[in-house]
């Protein structure tokens, strides 16, 4: 079930259900002292909401992107569920990494720049204007798959949609770097991937992640 919370939009305060308030500097809860929480109108949310008042209001928001990676080879299926993945991070105010190319890529890619957000794109090739037409930025490495390390332990988390050797490889690298990685859409099933039934699941979990709620 997922978390909710109270937020207080004019004093920029926002409140876990026991009554805890969340530290956007030391990103953390912490004890609130007593008849705070009821001083002002609370709103009650979810942990999107709460994300996007952190990232878009709070004026300290999480500064890591979000990694979201997937095959260039992808299915239909693969690519509408990164599409909407990308606009749900971007509507959050959630900056996104991944591979700059085609497929999940260029699929989550072309969601963020619907809803205006900035998608990084780490090729691996050394001439950018293979990115997608989609990235915001792109960043040719020229340093092969060895991009992939990259992705991984720049991603503040992992999305991973569909699967494929070079996807594979990012989503053990996460585990390694101790990343959280959610699966969609037929992702590998490894041991520490938390395998989600569509984006609006994954981009809670993402939330909840940034919010340290415990699961």
């Amino acid at each position: 079930m997922s978390a909710t919370f109270r937020l207080d939009r004019t004093r920029g305060m926002l409140f876990d259900g026991a009554g805890r308030q969340f530290d956007a500097v030391q990103r953390g809860w912490q004890s609130a002292n007593t008849g705070e929480e009821a001083a002002g109108p609370l709103e009650v949310v979810d942990a999107i909401v709460a994300a996007t008042w952190l990232q878009r209001e709070s004026a300290h928001p999480l500064r890591v992107p979000i990694g979201v990676i997937g095959p260039r080879d992808a299915s239909d299926a693969q690519c509408a569920v990164a599409l909407k993945v990308g606009e749900l991070l971007s509507r959050c105010g959630f900056c996104v990494v991944c591979g700059g190319r085609q497929g999940v890529m260029q699929a989550v890619c072309e969601g963020v720049a619907r809803t205006g957000g900035v998608a990084i794109g780490l090729l691996p090739d050394a001439d950018p204007s293979f990115a997608n037409p989609f990235v915001s930025v792109a960043i040719a490495t020229g340093i092969g798959e060895a991009r992939n390390v990259l992705i991984a332990r720049a991603a503040f988390c992992l999305i991973a949609i569909g699967n494929s050797f070079g996807t594979l490889s990012e989503v053990a690298l996460g585990r390694q770097f101790g990343k959280l990685v959610i699966g969609l859409e037929g992702a590998a099933q490894v041991e520490g991937v938390h395998h989600v039934a569509n984006a609006q699941v994954a981009v809670t979990m993402v939330a909840e992640l940034v919010l340290r709620v415990s699961r």
